[in-house]
C-alpha cells in the first residue's frame, strides 16, 4: 500500500490540487487487488453502474481528495479517499455494515476562512461553542465531552 497523504500535505507538494479546478484522478476495479473491470475517473461518478461495473472492490487514487458513498446518487455513508492504494473494501471503510460503494465524486477544498458552530442540543440551541480555523483536539476541555448534538458550519470545507 502506498503512503497516504492528508489534503494539506497533497497541496504542499502540487499534488492534487482540484481545489484550484485542477487534477482530480481516481482509478476503481470492480474485483479485489486491482483486478477485474476498471475504470478511470476525473470527475464525479453518481452512480457506478453507469461505467458497466457492479461493484467497486479496491481502489487507487492518483489525485484527490475523493469522496465515496455507500449509495448511488451521494447518499448513505461516506468515506473520505486520499492519495494512496486500497486493496478491499475494509482499507476505505471502518464500517462493518456496509462494503459497498456505489458513487463518488472529487472532494472540493477550498482555502477559505474556516468557522463551525457547535451547539449542546439538537436545533442548533443550547451552548454553543466557535471554531475558527483551529483544529481543536479534545472537545472536553471546552465542556462539551459528548454533548455536542448539532453542528453548524459557516465556512471552508
Amino acid at each position: 500500500m502506498t503512503e497516504q497523504q492528508s489534503p494539506p500535505e497533497q497541496m504542499a507538494t502540487g499534488e492534487g490540487a482540484g481545489e484550484r479546478g485542477g487534477n482530480y484522478k481516481i482509478t476503481i476495479y470492480e474485483l479485489e487487488n486491482f483486478q477485474g473491470k476498471r475504470c478511470e475517473l476525473t470527475e464525479e461518478l453518481p452512480n457506478i453502474t453507469e461505467k458497466e461495473m457492479e461493484k467497486v472492490g479496491s481502489i487507487q487514487v492518483e489525485s484527490g481528495p475523493w469522496l465515496g458513498f455507500e449509495r448511488q446518487a451521494y447518499a448513505g455513508e461516506q468515506f473520505v479517499l486520499e492519495k494512496g492504494d486500497y486493496p478491499r473494501w475494509d482499507s476505505w471503510s471502518n464500517s462493518h455494515s456496509s462494503d459497498s460503494l456505489m458513487s463518488l465524486r472529487p472532494l472540493q477544498i477550498d482555502s477559505a476562512d474556516h468557522k463551525i458552530h457547535l451547539f449542546e442540543n439538537v436545533g442548533y440551541t443550547g451552548r454553543k461553542m466557535e471554531i475558527v480555523d483551529d483544529d481543536v483536539p479534545s472537545l472536553w476541555a471546552h465542556g462539551f465531552q459528548d454533548r455536542v448534538a448539532s453542528v453548524k458550519a459557516l465556512n471552508g470545507t
